[in-house]
């Protein structure tokens, strides 16, 4: 039964997260494709390149959060009855032990993350399936439900780095790294689970990180034209 209940969140989850919010907003305040735009992704800044507004980034992100947030805490609070007390500690209690309680919290993080990346309702508009984002809003309202604890590092390390450094990139790498790291730290049992999606975030950066290093990426990438695809 575990194992159909975490089949069924991760479905759920990933059906939640497909949702393109940037795409449906995008094409509401101005009737164009928001993939045709920036970087060709359904996310809140490429919302910002294509129409210019601070607010309609602010409401796509907000939206892409929740898509991440909402999800996450339903399957929690079934799993654990809980919403606040982080999935890792929870873990360590003798009455979760063997349960698969943590499982089901970890597929709605996993489904969430991977419907924002890879969105099944974009696939049938556009009648072909691939990469359509990177993760990160949905990842990080994941994560506030998941564990505030992961939530607040990597919000922390990947604001500090985008603002030392000027580049976007390089805080979106970090703030991926900076989430199996902080499991280590903690020595929180969930830790091979933040690995991989530390590990699943990056991929979906790899090759503009790759472009950073080489000094192909722009700073403070915001405007629509000119900048790198991807």
């Amino acid at each position: 039964m575990t194992v159909l209940v975490v089949l069924g969140v991760l479905c759920a989850a990933y059906l939640i997260g497909s949702i393109p919010w940037a795409y449906t907003i995008v094409r509401a305040v101005t009737g164009e494709d928001v993939t045709t735009h920036g970087t060709g992704n359904v996310g809140a800044m490429n919302v910002r390149r294509t129409t210019g507004s601070w607010g309609w980034f602010t409401v796509a992100m907000v939206a892409d959060v929740l898509k991440g947030a909402l999800p996450v805490a339903a399957a929690k609070h079934v799993a654990f009855g809980v919403l606040v007390t982080p999935v890792g500690v929870l873990l360590e209690r003798a009455e979760y032990s063997g349960t698969g309680a943590g499982a089901i919290a970890m597929a709605a993080v996993a489904g969430a993350v991977a419907g924002h990346n890879y969105s099944l309702w974009l696939a049938l508009l556009k009648r072909r399936f691939g990469r359509t984002g990177k993760g990160l809003a949905t990842g990080a309202g994941a994560l506030l439900s998941y564990d505030w604890r992961y939530f607040a590092a990597v919000v922390v390390v990947g604001l500090l780095t985008i603002a030392l450094t000027r580049y976007m990139m390089a805080g979106q790498v970090t703030a991926a790294a900076t989430l199996p790291v902080t499991a280590l730290l903690l020595r929180s049992p969930d830790w091979p689970f933040a690995l991989a999606m530390g590990v699943l975030v990056y991929a979906a950066h790899h090759r503009r990180f790759v472009g950073l290093l080489r000094g192909d990426e722009p700073r403070l990438y915001i405007h629509d034209g000119g900048g790198p695809r991807g």
